[in-house]
């Protein structure tokens, strides 16, 4: 999954498109929210 922030990292950094920028940001926010979900509910169970 790093592969995946790291491709739209890059993106972002690249891309001059104010909506896409958008979308991409709103993406990688997601993605962070939901590997965060997913650390606390292990650390949680054990």
């Amino acid at each position: 999954m790093m592969a995946i922030d790291r491709f739209i990292l890059r993106k972002l950094e690249k891309c001059d498109h104010e909506l896409v920028r958008r979308n991409l940001l709103t993406l990688f926010l997601i993605r962070v929210e939901k590997a965060w979900h997913e650390e606390e509910v292990q650390r949680t169970a054990g």
